[in-house]
């Protein structure tokens, strides 16, 4: 299979194998995820392996009780990390001026365009992952699990292991959604009905509104998913989190 049809079959996997990664594999999607593109090739992220069963078994804690966290064989917790490159600046007789959220910002793009490389090779070796949002709204706690030091921010985690379903894929927007040519297009009612005419016409969505006693799919996600006090709540904590690992000199 290659890249191209590696990306279109891309599937969330929650269920997984009892089945080790060999280390020559791993070895791999990790060497994928360094040789991503990055801001100016600062390399500001990094990347934790957690194998370890009691490890697993604590951050299935943190991150709200999702079982395929302790299913899969590894978890790749991706950082915004400016330490090791603030460290090299001031052992070279430079000054670092990173402590900006705009610096927090640049790593945050490396370290997720690195999970996307690696989440590329894994699934092009077999393997099957899922991405955990639970990162940015439990950063604080893994600030703390993993011992980050200044500089350093969670910012998402890869589930990688051995598939044990094959969900459907899941409906995507018409490209007329999301693709603009030369300036933006902004989207009139028609336009909006359209786009979404074929996500809201689905059997599961029906079924999602009558389960939740909803007349809109777009209550969904106003409502239940993320509801605008929840994502307030978490923005406090995340931000927090940010100004205490030195991002918010500004």
């Amino acid at each position: 299979m290659n890249a191209l049809d590696t990306i279109l079959n891309h599937r969330s996997i929650r269920k997984y194998k009892d089945k080790e990664i060999p280390k020559e594999i791993l070895d791999q999607v990790l060497e994928a995820a360094i040789r991503t593109s990055t801001t100016g090739n600062m390399q500001v992220y990094s990347i934790i392996v957690t194998k370890d069963v009691a490890r697993k078994k604590e951050l299935h804690k943190l991150h709200f009780g999702q079982d395929m966290v302790l299913q899969a064989p590894v978890l790749l917790t991706f950082n915004a990390d400016f330490n090791r490159f603030n460290k090299w600046c001031e052992q070279r007789k430079a000054e670092p001026g990173y402590d900006n959220f705009l610096s927090f910002f640049t790593a945050s793009i490396d370290a997720l365009l690195a999970a996307q490389n690696a989440t590329v090779a894994a699934e092009s070796l077999g393997l099957g992952v899922c991405y955990l949002g639970t990162t940015t709204y439990q950063a604080g706690k893994l600030v703390d699990f993993f011992n980050l030091p200044q500089g350093v921010v969670p910012v998402t985690t890869l589930v990688i292991g051995y598939p044990d379903e094959k969900p459907n894929l899941v409906d995507r927007l018409p490209a007329d959604g999301v693709v603009h040519y030369e300036t933006y297009s902004d989207f009139s009612e028609k336009d909006i009905d359209i786009i979404y005419n074929e996500k809201e016409s689905l059997e599961e969505t029906k079924d999602l509104l009558k389960e939740n006693n909803l007349e809109t799919l777009a209550q969904i996600f106003t409502q239940n998913r993320y509801p605008k006090q929840m994502n307030v709540d978490f923005s406090k904590l995340f931000l927090e989190v940010i100004k205490n690992q030195g991002f918010m000199n500004q």
